[in-house]
């Protein structure tokens, strides 16, 4: 018996967030294992032996709150205190926001972690951690991965791109949280460093520091471009026109963005944060503070055998999350979630 899983998002429908991404990576990697599964897309009705939430609209909320006997699994990307930083809204509507958030949560039967950091949060939150399974995200090899010089040259071309400068990539959403601000103090301490952006203001004037960072934005300095936000179908090529990812964040999830560019080799320089240990096995460059940034930046442009060591840490992270390896997961969690609320009737 083929189980029938309706897959529920409007994720896709803000362009420039990694949920997205991931959202599209996850159901594409399980419509693969298609002698196990039927899997739908905000479909109606009853016929569902599972319903997957990806995204915390509304709608989704009402329907968990119908079917009170039906499987829910709620994909985790975020904490409601993850959500400082990101956007801007009046004290008592992000309370209740976050409120929401959190209702949602509880009232899931199982819940999917992107990052098992998350766990011990969300068991404080009162959600029993028999409850929670961790699957990372997953990037597809099909559509990020390394091209050839030729290629590369004639993309930098294509945005104005000197292509013999050192080029460093930052990507997401333009807000606090991402630190873009010290991004642009870092390439403000390297002129001779192209520095560049892949991402812009998804929700607009609501974006925690939207009139400082747009001002930025409009007039950026010399050495940095901001792209606005790039579809992801053209994301690989601006992978691949730079010579690493530097994500200064002060708080993340799983980004999907260094899933993207460690398939394209480059190394990665982040911000030194818990959660990136027991995802990322180390195999990046870190720092504390904007000096420390430009200090490795530097190394890698001028320290050839401390870039490779870079690319081959990035090759191993890529490795990891292989589809053969997190489609395995997943072919395992729907039959034993379904089995286990079945028993439990």
């Amino acid at each position: 018996m083929k189980l029938r899983i309706n897959m529920l998002s409007k994720a896709d429908s803000v362009d420039g967030q990694g949920v997205g991404s991931a959202y599209k990576e996850q159901v594409s990697l399980v419509k693969e294992a298609s002698d196990l599964f039927d899997v739908s897309i905000n479909g109606r009705g009853n016929k569902y032996d599972i319903y997957h939430i990806h995204s915390v609209n509304p709608s989704f909320y009402f329907k968990l709150l119908r079917k009170k006997k039906a499987i829910f699994v709620t994909y985790v990307h975020f904490l409601p205190t993850t959500l400082d930083g990101s956007i801007k809204l009046g004290k008592l509507s992000f309370s209740i926001f976050k409120k929401y958030v959190v209702s949602l949560y509880k009232r899931s039967k199982e819940i999917v972690v992107v990052n098992p950091i998350f766990i011990e949060p969300l068991v404080k939150l009162g959600i029993k951690k028999e409850n929670i399974t961790y699957i990372p995200n997953y990037v597809s090899k099909d559509s990020f991965y390394k091209l050839d010089n030729d290629k590369i040259d004639q993309i930098k071309d294509k945005y104005e791109i000197d292509r013999n400068k050192f080029v460093v990539l930052g990507v997401g959403q333009v807000q606090n949280r991402k630190g873009v601000l010290d991004f642009v103090d870092v390439a403000n301490k390297n002129p001779d460093i192209q520095f560049v952006w892949a991402g812009g203001f998804s929700f607009g004037m609501i974006t925690d520091g939207y009139k400082e960072l747009k001002a930025i934005v409009d007039n950026p300095p010399k050495n940095v471009k901001f792209l606005g936000i790039i579809p992801r179908d053209k994301m690989n090529d601006i992978y691949n026109i730079s010579d690493c990812l530097f994500m200064p964040s002060y708080n993340e999830l799983f980004p999907m963005s260094i899933l993207e560019a460690v398939n394209t080799s480059i190394p990665i320089v982040l911000r030194d944060l818990d959660l990136y240990k027991d995802i990322l096995f180390e195999k990046y460059l870190k720092g504390t503070n904007n000096d420390e940034f430009s200090n490795i930046i530097k190394e890698l442009k001028n320290n050839k055998e401390l870039y490779e060591s870079a690319a081959l840490d990035s090759e191993y992270i890529s490795k990891y999350y292989s589809k053969d390896h997190v489609l395995e997961i997943w072919k395992e969690y729907y039959p034993r979630i379904y089995n286990k609320y079945n028993k439990e009737k």
